[in-house]
């Protein structure tokens, strides 16, 4: 019921920001376009693919770049479980409050996502159908084979991970405060009323979170296989489109540890672009891609 009241007032906070975007300044749209894609980031370079399938690796500025970036990602969310539940933290850790956690819950629920894919142990399992998968999930009780995988799952190089570790261990001590961020900026700044600069916030999250849950139901159903055709991902031109590159879920289900998601330099993979761009910058290094004879040899099967 906590996640069901919150998913209620996000999405109905987020769908009036829509509604009154048009009458607040630009530059509160700038920040709020350029927050969700540093939030987008902060998702797909690092919890999934750094932190859930260490595709490559991060120096310790990157690393603190993107808990930043993911941080982001999880201010709403702190406040609202604050809010609904009265309490200042949200301590169910079966219950990932509107998908966005800590790295390291994120990364142990996607690894258990991976290893169980499309069973009852899979916390989004595609097979229950396209509702469940895209956020239903987040409004239900888990199958208990879901908590009993999930314990199984090795995290150590995630405990180990200093900055993942304090992220996992603050997260929620200041997230009252810390919520306040991305709103407060254009009402310090430039002048913006705080309830615009609010719902305009809650729109951006209630998009972002729309967009992600994509790869768990739209890229399940709608695409095609060509690696592997006897899972349920799909490489998805729509997802792909939308979610900086993590719309090629087939490709990615059979290699998964490639830091590109993709085996081509396909439009739209803005994320392997960004990793790619801190390569150059010295900030991440031995990136991971399959072999052409890998590739060669799962096109003759």
């Amino acid at each position: 019921w906590d996640n069901l009241t919150a998913l209620c007032l996000v999405v109905g906070s987020g769908l009036y920001g829509f509604f009154i975007m048009f009458q607040v300044k630009g530059l509160t749209l700038i920040w709020a376009f350029l927050c969700a894609l540093g939030s987008a980031f902060g998702v797909t370079a690092g919890v999934h693919r750094y932190w859930s399938h260490r595709s490559y690796k991060a120096t310790l500025p990157l690393r603190i770049f993107l808990a930043f970036l993911h941080t982001l990602a999880l201010q709403v969310n702190c406040t609202v479980a604050y809010v609904v539940s009265f309490r200042p933290t949200y301590t169910k850790y079966n219950q990932y409050l509107l998908s966005q956690n800590s790295a390291v819950r994120w990364a142990t629920n996607h690894r258990v996502h991976h290893k169980y894919s499309e069973t009852d142990a899979d916390p989004h399992n595609a097979a229950r159908g396209f509702f469940f998968s895209h956020i239903g999930w987040l409004i239900t009780k888990e199958h208990p084979l879901v908590d009993e995988k999930r314990k199984e799952i090795n995290i150590s190089d995630l405990l180990e991970d200093k900055v993942a570790a304090f992220q996992h261990r603050y997260v929620y001590v200041p997230g009252k405060t810390r919520v306040s961020f991305v709103p407060a900026v254009p009402v310090v700044f430039w002048g913006e009323a705080l309830s615009s600069s609010y719902f305009i916030c809650m729109a951006r999250y209630c998009l972002l979170l729309n967009l992600i849950s994509t790869v768990n139901s739209v890229a399940h159903i709608w695409g095609n296989r060509p690696y592997s055709k006897d899972i349920g991902p799909t490489d998805s031109k729509i997802t792909t489109a939308v979610v900086i590159g993590e719309g090629y879920h087939n490709y990615h289900h059979t290699f998964p540890h490639d830091y590109r998601s993709s085996e081509f330099g396909m439009p739209f993979n803005t994320t392997a672009m960004f990793i790619e761009f801190m390569a150059k910058l010295g900030l991440a290094y031995d990136l991971r891609t399959m072999s052409d004879q890998v590739l060669a040899d799962r096109k003759r099967k």
